[in-house]
């Protein structure tokens, strides 16, 4: 009884925050459990745990979340199934799932989790310029908001060729760095088969992966609007498409083991974290907040990754990547910002559209009702009661 008092109490005092600062506690929260997923990725390869594996365990504990949520909750909004879905969903698990995922782990494995991170805030720019050129999404560049939105890609696009070809000095080591010369350009490989420009190369095709996820997800969310649903979906074949290659390629038996409590906590903390109560999270944020607001925190994410690798893998921060995540952070906020003013100059021409209409309407009722002597004004009287 008494923690059944202190749960309802616990709630009370949730209820009682203003929604804005719930928002924004939530949103910490979430680029904490993102940070800590880069983090925790990192820590699952140095470990030695199968990048066709993990993904394959990932998908399956989010797949298992998600499932009941979808099934319950979108019963009533949930269109047919149809062939012609199944392929689109097949589609958007092997861009937004397999490469995208894929992608990622091959990149995070010869970098490290912060430019993981610092590459990801691309991501909105990338978006837009392949809206841009399929005609999605509509660039004026006769107003402030479509010359920022170009400049923002042209600064993400930067930073990330940036990253990609310029290492540079050590800036920060939390060891003491060996006696040994640190490249200015980025060499194709080391003495550990390690490649910081194959791997930039791979965080890129991630990135691009992640945004054509979210172009092509448009179009379906259109047709099939059962947003947990199309998720589900998406996730079910990313699993299958992952399980085919892991059993194809993965020839040794023991990398479908657990050798370690570690190993087993990495799983599930990409699967259960990362992937379900992430999703949840943030589908809740961009409800309330708007998309915007949501993307405006990426940023936090890779502070919070930078700190957490330094203090857990002990990672040193180069000049060319942090030069390269401030370029990709100004480029990212500048997008925002032009969507944002886009949005404002939309509403305004909306609301000068239907006032226009309006007063054309009201023209013609006027010039065409004749009033009444014995109730003069009646209508109209009637109408502001």
């Amino acid at each position: 009884m008494a923690d059944t008092g202190g749960s309802a109490s616990n709630t009370r005092m949730w209820c009682s925050v203003p929604e804005r600062l719930q928002l924004h506690m939530a949103m910490l929260a979430l680029q904490f459990g993102y940070a800590g997923f880069h983090v925790v990725s990192r820590a699952a390869l140095d470990m030695g745990i199968s990048k066709l594996v993990f993904p394959v365990y990932r998908n399956i504990i989010a797949l298992l979340l998600l499932l009941p949520f979808a099934y319950f909750l979108e019963k009533k909004e949930r269109p047919a199934l149809t062939l012609n879905f199944l392929l689109q969903f097949f589609l958007l698990a092997l861009v937004g799932i397999t490469a995208n995922q894929g992608f990622y782990l091959l990149g995070l494995d010869n970098t490290s989790p912060t430019f993981a991170s610092a590459i990801q805030n691309s991501v909105p720019a990338i978006t837009f310029l392949m809206a841009a050129i399929l005609r999605i999404e509509k660039v004026r560049l006769d107003r402030k908001d479509g010359i920022s939105k170009v400049i923002g890609t042209i600064l993400c696009v930067a930073g990330a060729s940036v990253i990609t070809l310029y290492k540079g000095p050590t800036i920060y080591s939390p060891v003491p760095p060996l006696n040994r010369p640190t490249p200015t350009f980025v060499s194709l490989g080391d003495a550990n088969g390690k490649s910081w420009t194959l791997g930039c190369l791979y965080l890129i095709g991630h990135c691009l992966s992640w945004s054509g996820w979210l172009v092509l997800q448009a179009p379906v969310l259109k047709k099939y609007p059962a947003r947990l649903s199309v998720t589900s979906y998406t996730c079910f074949f990313g699993l299958i498409q992952f399980l085919i290659i892991a059993l194809v390629f993965e020839r040794d038996p023991q990398a479908w083991m657990f050798h370690s409590g570690g190993e087993l906590f990495t799983i599930l903390y990409a699967g259960v974290v990362a992937s379900g109560i992430a999703f949840a999270v943030q589908i809740w944020c961009i409800d309330r907040g708007g998309p915007v607001f949501v993307a405006v925190y990426q940023p936090v994410q890779t502070l919070v990754v930078a700190i957490m690798a330094s203090i857990a893998l002990g990672e040193e921060f180069y000049l060319g990547g942090i030069i390269g995540a401030v370029l990709i952070i100004v480029g990212l906020y500048l997008v925002l910002w032009g969507k944002s003013e886009e949005r404002k100059f939309a509403a305004k021409e909306k609301i000068a559209i239907e006032s226009t209409a309006e007063h054309s309407n009201n023209s013609r009722t006027s010039g065409h009702v004749k009033p009444s002597l014995n109730q003069p004004l009646l209508h109209h009287s009637t109408e502001n009661v």
